[in-house]
């Protein structure tokens, strides 16, 4: 499949984690889309951490674009100079107060691949435990949830989840036998 051709670009928002284009482009087909937006958003990073006693560490958070709170892992943007591992483990400390013993990385997608440029970067954490109190951004209300792998799982079955990208690591996670016997 062939790409498309940008024929014309300009930036019409430029602000600190969103910028957005507005581009002229053409289809192999031979369409043109005068006005196509793309995003452009820095990666992130988000983590499973599990405890030794069967607990995944999740957050709960408002979320203004859902209009109401999401539980979610502990995750955030990937930093100018940051690995995403390197991210993934600030973000877990700065959200929860937690570290973690082993991290294996998980698997890296493209959340909104139509219109966004980011990638997210997903870890799965062992041997997480408290180390201190969390230290969220002045912007983050962030309420800490551990919650078992079977009532996580089954808050994903109800639908009780919405980030999407979450629930894809949690269930790969799942499929690669990181929960083992704990489910």
């Amino acid at each position: 499949m062939q790409p498309w051709k940008v024929l014309a670009k300009k930036v019409v928002l430029d602000r600190r984690w969103l910028s957005i284009s507005e581009e002229r482009v053409a289809l192999p087909n031979g369409t043109i889309i005068d006005e196509f937006h793309v995003l452009h958003t820095p990666d992130w990073a988000g983590v499973i951490a599990l405890t030794d006693d069967g607990q995944v560490v999740m957050v709960e958070q408002y979320r203004h674009g859902l209009g109401h709170t999401s539980l979610e892992l502990p995750a955030g943007v990937v930093d100018a100079g940051e690995t995403p591992l390197v991210a993934a483990q600030r973000e877990l400390r700065e959200e929860t107060g937690y570290v973690a013993q082993s991290w294996h990385a998980l698997i890296d997608v493209a959340p909104e691949p139509a219109r966004s440029t980011h990638r997210a970067h997903f870890f799965v954490a062992t041997g997480a435990r408290p180390d201190g109190p969390s230290r969220p951004e002045p912007s983050e209300v962030i309420a800490i949830k551990p919650c078992s792998v079977r009532a996580l799982l089954d808050d994903i079955e109800q639908g009780r989840m919405d980030h999407a990208a979450h629930i894809g690591a949690i269930l790969l996670a799942d499929r690669r036998g990181f929960f083992g016997p704990a489910r």
